[in-house]
């Protein structure tokens, strides 16, 4: 499965294995709020740079419908290579967020 990102000018994929671990380790985001996971990729509030893994970004958006107003956070590995692709890792429910340098934030 892809996600259009525009911020990567491209998709991420979320392969079959990667999903399964999001619903098995963070079942309050997946399968209920999937759609989640592509609204925060298509338009984040904010952009960070990963402090464990230098190629990872954590894309995070605010939803209030989401257990009474929580960050979906969804971390992406870049590949930088020709015609790589970039994946999504892990994707989590947050309250706050605390790592990473900020890339990008929506004004």
């Amino acid at each position: 499965m892809c996600f259009p990102c525009p911020y990567l000018h491209g998709e991420v994929e979320l392969s079959s294995e990667r999903e399964q671990h999001i619903a098995e380790t963070h079942p309050d985001l997946l399968p209920t709020h999937r759609d989640r996971i592509a609204d925060t990729l298509a338009n984040p509030d904010e952009v960070r740079r990963s402090p464990r893994f230098g190629n990872a970004r954590l894309f995070s958006r605010w939803f209030d419908a989401v257990r009474g107003g929580k960050h979906v956070v969804v971390v992406v590995v870049l590949d930088d290579r020709p015609h790589g692709h970039n994946w999504i890792v892990t994707a989590y429910i947050s309250r706050r967020l605390a790592e990473g340098e900020v890339e990008w934030k929506r004004n």
